[in-house]
């Protein structure tokens, strides 16, 4: 029989292969059979969709808590803050495909899976592990304002990359089509909706911080 302590570890080993094989072949699926500058710019743009820095970074988390404990991976994916940050950039990016990106694209074979992974599986494997096996009780209020610098950098690269190259990764970034304002004030929108969502796991974090015994030591 498993042993309690292995569950965590089994868990994480599982969801870190199946992020790693999955951002590969999304990889591999975009590329495609482009050669010279055309794979360059198009690894660019793999590298400038949020879902895909989000499930690096779920994908790092999750492989983390496998290697030796000195590692600076491990060190980072220990961290109660990186978890919850994490658990929110992949909420959002669950929801916001759910909500304004899947009723407008239907993928198909391969894509489909691996969006199917990327958008939900992965989101609901990683919430499940903050809630399930992360300490809880430690996080402050505050720290979800210190968890929005992640978009707020990703906005301004889109922002930049997409005014060089009118590229865009997502419809409701696109400068061109919409005009800069508009874009603006969508970004703040999903601003505070990942503000909400950080607030809410900071919420969940104490109810069970209170209940386990974990003491939350840092101030509001």
């Amino acid at each position: 029989m498993l042993r309690e302590r292995d569950r965590p570890r089994l868990w994480r080993a599982t969801f870190a292969v199946v992020g790693w094989a999955t951002l590969v072949l999304q990889y591999i699926l975009m590329v495609g059979p482009s050669q010279g500058w055309g794979v360059i710019e198009r690894t660019v743009n793999y590298f400038s969709f949020f879902t895909i820095l989000t499930n690096i970074l779920v994908a790092l988390a999750f492989t983390g808590p496998l290697i030796d404990a000195n590692r600076r991976l491990a060190r980072w994916s220990a961290s109660e803050g990186v978890r919850a940050a994490v658990a929110m950039y992949i909420v959002v990016v669950g929801v916001v495909y759910h909500v304004l990106l899947a009723p407008h694209w239907k993928p198909e074979g391969l894509l489909y899976g691996v969006n199917l992974v990327l958008h939900y599986v992965m989101p609901v494997a990683f919430v499940l592990d903050w809630l399930w096996f992360t300490p809880k009780g430690r996080l402050r209020w505050i720290d979800p304002v210190k968890w929005l610098a992640f978009p707020l950098i990703y906005g301004g690269w889109t922002l930049i990359h997409g005014l060089a190259t009118h590229w865009w990764p997502y419809g409701f970034v696109d400068v061109d089509a919409l005009g800069l304002g508009r874009v603006v004030a969508i970004f703040g929108a999903l601003l505070v909706f990942f503000l909400l969502v950080g607030l809410a796991l900071v919420g969940l974090d104490r109810v069970f911080g209170r209940r386990t015994g974990d003491t939350a030591s840092a101030a509001l």
